[in-house]
């Protein structure tokens, strides 16, 4: 899992040290309240991140639905007194895939793809546009057709409560789906479509050809990944 706070390099030095202890504390509330064991969890400090792997026992569908909707809750709660520029609002980015331990964290293509998640501009025009919300949230295409859309009547997740987006970031290029715990899909489309460039006579540029989609029925292995804004909290969870 990974989680980025919003606009985190911008406090100064005490705000940062108490955002960090702030982020641990809801991610722990959030576990405990949704039935997950924190410290079965491998984590990884990085400074303003946190990278862990969940246990295999670990339920998908309690992560994406009842981790989710506790952590919303508790961002609520801790931000509820506080002016606009003291709120602590998350981005957090899920995929799984495979992850293995290394000599500074974890390699394997899940980490990256999660960072990849995490920096998609239509993510963060999201958490910029609906100011009403402390919690963005995008997961992988694979971890959507595997578990929410194959799965989610039966365990509580609705696939209409997530936006496909297309993501193109450095070398990565695929497919998310963003969801907004208590928030309508159709308040993100406003924020989703990206700006169009504009040609030398001040017109916009013609819109590119559609790009072919591909379809996922099942993805045999992997990582969960969890995040949210400018300091990183990640959950991977390795499936067998």
């Amino acid at each position: 899992m990974a989680a980025d706070v919003e606009k985190y390099s911008r406090l100064d030095t005490p705000s940062q040290e108490a955002v960090q202890a702030d982020l641990v504390q809801v991610l722990e509330e959030a576990a405990v309240l949704s039935g997950l064991d924190r410290t079965t969890w491998a984590r990884q400090p990085q400074g303003d991140q946190e990278f862990a792997v969940l246990p295999l026992e670990a339920p998908e569908a309690v992560v994406l639905g009842g981790f989710v909707r506790n952590l919303a809750k508790r961002l609520a709660e801790r931000n509820a007194n506080l002016v606009e520029g003291r709120r602590m609002r998350l981005k957090l980015g899920i995929d799984f895939g495979v992850a293995r331990t290394a000599a500074l964290g974890h390699s394997g293509p899940a980490p990256v793809n999660v960072a990849r998640y995490l920096s998609a501009p239509q993510l963060k025009r999201v958490l910029e546009g609906v100011d009403s919300t402390d919690l963005v949230v995008i997961i992988s295409n694979g971890l959507y057709q595997d578990v929410v859309r194959l799965r989610g009547e039966d365990e509580g997740l609705d696939p209409a409560r997530y936006v496909r987006v297309h993501v193109e970031q450095k070398e990565f290029s695929g497919y998310g789906w963003i969801h907004v715990p208590e928030h309508d899909p159709r308040e993100l489309e406003p924020f989703l479509a990206d700006p169009s460039p504009a040609t030398g006579d001040g017109a916009s540029a013609p819109a590119p050809a559609p790009v072919a989609t591909h379809h996922v029925e099942r993805i045999e292995g992997g990582i969960v990944h969890f995040g949210s804004g400018d300091a990183a909290n990640t959950i991977t969870k390795n499936y067998r």
